[in-house]
């Protein structure tokens, strides 16, 4: 069954550069300012960052969520940055429940913070931070089936007017960022780009999405661009959350390679 809820997942960028207002983000910064325009505001947020990773899942619960500056080497100012969300501890425990009830092992999360895959994209697109915001770990396990299944317990949630980020990169091989490009990288960088966007096309049912994705290890380029498919995982989550072919996809350049955002709208 698909959800009601609007998904998206986004390439976030590296570390804080989109708040610097780093050329090489030009494109991902204007398609953040500009995405919530294309949404109806949701009454919370839930996000699926790349960057925090238990061992069984966990929801950030706290009641005003502090931030979490997990980079390095970046000018000062990345560490004064603000987003004074509030927090939704009556939806951590409803996301807890569903997961529970999927069979997966979760628990709320009261000290952690938010981190930058949560706050950096937000304050792009939410600069008043007045909507409430809760995060959803991912497995340690790096699964991709239990990470579908997190997609799918969280299409079950019974509040409406909820916003699901998947907040990753379609592309995350981080020597290659900072490498030369070339013909054969480049290559690459498509070919594993143009599967995921024709996996997750809307002419396809679900079914396929799914044993697809389970299997995106095989898919051209995979190993490539995804060294280790922490980036990767957020948008298996909002693949099974959405329960269906995406109905938006626009490619960026950032850091010189093709990154993908596919919406649920």
């Amino acid at each position: 069954m698909s959800s009601s809820h609007q998904i998206v997942f986004i390439s976030h960028g590296g570390g804080p550069l989109p708040l610097l207002n780093d050329p090489a983000h030009a494109a991902l910064i204007k398609q953040l300012v500009h995405l919530p325009k294309r949404l109806r505001k949701p009454k919370a947020i839930i996000v699926v960052s790349a960057h925090w990773e238990a061992q069984d899942i966990r929801v950030t619960s706290a009641v005003k969520p502090e931030l979490v500056y997990d980079y390095y080497g970046f000018p000062p100012e990345s560490y004064n940055i603000t987003y004074p969300c509030a927090g939704a501890p009556d939806l951590a425990e409803s996301i807890v429940n569903a997961l529970i009830k999927a069979g997966i092992q979760a628990g709320k999360e009261s000290k952690r913070g938010l981190d930058h895959g949560v706050f950096v994209p937000l304050k792009l697109m939410y600069p008043n931070a007045d909507i409430p915001v809760v995060q959803v770990s991912l497995s340690a396990s790096l699964d991709p089936e239990l990470h579908l299944k997190i997609g799918e317990a969280l299409s079950n949630l019974p509040d409406e007017d909820l916003l699901i980020i998947g907040s990753g990169f379609s592309f995350h091989n981080m020597r290659a960022f900072f490498s030369p490009s070339t013909e054969q990288s480049d290559g690459l960088n498509y070919a594993f780009e143009q599967w995921l966007k024709s996996t997750l096309s809307a002419a396809n049912d679900y079914s396929h999405i799914r044993e697809q994705l389970n299997d995106w290890q095989h898919a051209p380029g995979a190993r490539f661009c995804h060294p280790r498919e922490e980036h990767l995982l957020p948008l298996l989550v909002c693949a099974g959350a959405a329960g269906r072919g995406t109905d938006d996809y626009e490619e960026i350049t950032v850091l010189n390679k093709r990154a993908g955002f596919f919406g649920w709208l």
